[in-house]
């Protein structure tokens, strides 16, 4: 019965952890409101709890009982530290009102001298409270945690105690000697009652019931559990079944627990409802209760992690015979669990001796530790086999994989350590691990059965990326499962009610308490103001700014603005409500406002920047900017950058505040119209004004050209290979600037082959020092100078080249470059 009892207390504690109950809090914060703390029972309690501290001789209930009424104690004073702050904050205020404190040798007008002391006199009176609050906290909390550092040593030097080793024969006399006793008073007890005529009257009036329910139970545990099974193995693995279905078969598979056990709990009433079973019996029934609970836990847990069809959901990717071995391993273990549950309720380890209960028990922790070694075995071949598949090893894996191993070293070490005497941490190790492994199954169960609702509801493909909620969601229930894992490797349920009284008790930031409470209540509200606002704002964008003559630049700036005063709002209201006090938060926000400043001016500035641009709204959305090297299209402003679609169609990041001190062209803000400029040249000795004739023609001809002003033809300079004209249209659509420019040049080509006219192109003549190396010729060696020549300056000679001297010896030498 101990280990159900474990796991139970478990989750009851885990669940009283996550969600304390509101209501309760509330009334207790009104009754301790409106009623002070008794002081002198205090001052009894916390003498008697010295006392008993210093002798060191109680046991360890009474020590829990005298923690229970500390506990309750500290809990008023809590309470009371935040008396009267409601009136302690307005005399703060008045007197604030009435000026400084006079400078010694000053002084102020008589009458505001005496109110001034009468309202320091009342803020005394009101402080009082809180501080004697904090005083008789600080004392309870410390007597609590002394019984803390009791409890533990004890707990600590009883899991170390060393127990005769089972191995002795001598011991084993007394393990059978405490079986012999039990049984046979067992079989007194029924005896007993055999020859009891009422407890014969009673078994025959009950046993139509008793045979009703024995068949009920009998029927369940043969049909009614393999129809469920076969039933959850039709909806999971049917070919091409809807998402629905899978949800609902993980669902119906919570009763391969619920109903066998059902069937159990009728077989355990059966049994006492005879009668004759006794005291001993009667403790057996119940122990049945626990044995089914526990074996069809872990049956439904290998089902469910070792799943008979293969699916691409499965938890762990194991071949079908290693699946087969961990569901075979899961009915096992949950046999030598239930199985150690009903043996410990049957001897009474309590009143056997430390020899007879080690060999009672050592062979239960042999065959659970050699069960345990092959569970991890099998979580350890799951990941190497994620390894030599080429598969992403991802963070489940890795951790089923330290799991493994860490249940290959417990397996192995807690009957070693139970052989050598150490029975109590054998089995405060072992019994834990077996238990936090079923608590990952569920874990991967409701995982899993998370996310395929959420696939369901959203009618999310297979081959869509991971949702992130589903996984959130996840993290949260191994969060909250911390406390269950903590219960389960023996920590008391008082040490996490301790730690979850200091998170209510929050910490202190000068004069402001901040507590989880104060945090969930700015979380709440500031959640339901954000939700607000987003509301409001898609109102706003689908159905009144629509309707205005507001443009579609002008609609985003107010969605925006009405955004970021939302939010702000939000979060003043939720500050307020979470009764969360500014101003003794003023000078650490004025510290890390410093700080920040320096680190964060660049994202401040750009922020500015981007409110900037909302608000004046010199460039918007679908705008045809510039900004540096940077030209493209507006897709989208926020308040931090502007992200501009290029030509390219690649997306550059524009940080605002380059928008707001550099120079941008916007060549679409408030017209579409544009000029484009083609330049073109002539050959020298063509006619200029029937080239500016034609050229006009053409830029009249084009259809997006604007009569007013009208395409324009500029004779702009005699340049150095051609006369230069250039041609200027101004468009309707500066956006089809290329495809105008484009089509102008076809046409200026055609008309100009059409009319005679040359369109020039660069000629250049190249001059060569050593000509003769192109021939392949030896290279003259130069004359010696006369004096008179040596005089007179170099000059450079015309070698005529032709083709045939260059192609007659082609691998003499290079040729030039043509250009």
């Amino acid at each position: 019965m101990q280990f159900m009892k474990v796991l139970l207390l478990a989750l009851f504690c885990a669940i009283s952890i996550v969600t304390p109950p509101s209501g309760a809090g509330a009334q207790s914060n009104e009754q301790s409101a409106s009623t002070a703390p008794d002081y002198d029972a205090w001052r009894t309690v916390a003498a008697q709890a010295e006392s008993i501290i210093d002798a060191g001789t109680a046991d360890d209930e009474a020590l829990n009982e005298l923690r229970q009424e500390l506990v309750a104690f500290r809990a008023r004073f809590l309470a009371a530290q935040d008396a009267n702050q409601t009136r302690i904050a307005s005399i703060r205020e008045q007197i604030a009102a009435l000026g400084p404190v006079p400078e010694e040798g000053a002084s102020e007008a008589p009458e505001i001298a005496a109110r001034r002391a009468e309202l320091t006199e009342q803020l005394t009176a009101l402080q009082a409270p809180g501080i004697a609050a904090q005083e008789a906290f600080r004392c309870a909390d410390g007597l609590i945690r002394q019984i803390d550092v009791i409890l533990r040593e004890r707990q600590a030097e009883a899991l170390l105690e060393l127990w005769p080793s089972p191995l002795n024969p001598v011991n084993w006399v007394a393990a059978a000697d405490a079986v012999w006793g039990r049984s046979f008073t067992f079989y007194t007890q029924v005896a007993g009652a055999l020859d009891d005529p009422a407890r014969l009257r009673e078994f025959r009036s009950n046993l139509p019931i008793v045979l009703l329910l024995f068949g009920f139970a009998g029927f369940v545990l043969l049909r009614g559990r393999r129809w469920i099974e076969r039933a959850v193995a039709k909806l999971l693995h049917e070919e091409g079944a809807r998402k629905s279905k899978r949800v609902f078969a993980e669902i119906a598979s919570l009763a391969q627990i619920l109903v066998p056990v059902t069937a159990v709990i009728a077989v355990a009433v059966a049994l006492d409802l005879t009668g004759v079973i006794g005291d001993i019996g009667s403790d057996l029934t119940t122990a049945l209760i626990g044995f089914g609970v526990i074996y069809f836990s872990a049956r439904w847990a290998g089902g469910e992690i070792f799943p008979a069809v293969e699916t691409p959901q499965l938890p762990l990717k194991l071949p079908e015979a290693r699946r087969r071995e961990g569901r075979f391993l899961s009915h096992l273990m949950g046999l030598i669990v239930g199985a150690a549950l009903m043996v410990l309720e049957f001897i009474n380890p309590d009143v056997q001796t430390d020899a007879a209960n080690s060999v009672i028990l050592f062979p239960i922790i042999v065959l659970a530790g050699l069960v345990l070694i092959r569970f991890g075995s099998l979580m350890t071949l799951h990941a190497k086999l994620c390894t030599e598949q080429g598969d992403e090893r991802r963070f489940f894996d890795r951790m089923i994989n330290i799991l493994g191993r860490g249940a290959l070293v417990i397996g192995a070490g807690s009957p070693v350590f139970a052989a050598v005497g150490y029975v109590q941490a054998a089995e405060a190790v072992l019994f834990p691990a077996i238990v936090s492994l079923w608590i990952v199954a569920v874990l991967i169960f409701v995982s899993q059965l998370v996310s395929d609702t959420y696939d369901m509801v959203t009618a999310r493909k297979p081959d869509d990326p991971d949702a992130l909620i589903p996984a959130l969601i996840s993290f949260a229930l191994v969060l909250f499962s911390l406390p269950v894992f903590a219960l389960t490797w023996g920590v008391r349920p008082t040490e996490l009610m301790e730690l979850w009284q200091v998170l209510r008790e929050g910490f202190r930031i000068g004069e402001t308490r901040i507590s989880p409470t104060n945090i969930l209540s700015f979380v709440i509200i500031f959640s339901i103001g954000y939700m607000l606002t987003r509301m409001v704002q898609g109102a706003l964008g689908s159905t009144v700014l629509p309707k205005t003559k507001i443009d579609k630049g002008g609609q985003k700036a107010v969605i925006s603005g009405t955004g970021y005063v939302g939010i702000f709002i939000a979060a003043l209201v939720a500050i307020s409500t979470a009764g969360i006090d500014l101003s003794g938060l003023a000078i650490v926000a004025g510290a890390l406002s410093v700080g920040i400043g320096f680190g964060l001016q660049n994202i401040v500035s750009n922020f500015i920047s981007g409110l900037i641009l909302l608000i004046e709204r010199p460039v918007a959305e679908g705008d045809w900017i510039e900004v540096g090297t940077t030209m493209g299209t507006v897709r989208s402003i926020s308040v931090r950058s502007t992200i501009i679609e290029t030509f390219d169609r690649t997306d550059v990041i524009v940080p605002n505040a380059d928008l707001i001190s550099g120079t941008v062209t916007n060549w679409t803000r408030f017209s579409q119209t544009g000029r484009v400029i083609i330049p073109v040249g002539v050959a020298y000795g063509s006619d200029t004004r029937k080239v500016e004739r034609i050229l006009k023609e053409i830029g009249d001809a084009q259809p997006l050209a604007l009569l007013d002003p009208a395409p324009a033809v500029h004779f702009t300079n005699f340049g150095a290979d051609a006369l230069e004209f250039e041609l200027r249209i101004v468009i309707s659509d500066v956006g089809f600037g290329l495809s105008v420019r484009t089509e102008v040049r076809h046409q200026i080509a055609e008309r100009f082959k059409q009319e005679g006219i040359e369109i020039p192109f660069a000629q250049r003549d190249i001059w060569l020092r050593n000509p003769e190396v192109l021939r392949g010729d030896a290279p003259v060696a130069p004359e010696p100078d006369t004096p008179d020549e040596a005089a007179q300056p170099k000059v450079m000679q015309h070698d005529e080249i032709t083709e045939t001297d260059i192609a007659g010896d082609a691998s003499a030498a290079d040729g030039p470059d043509q250009r």
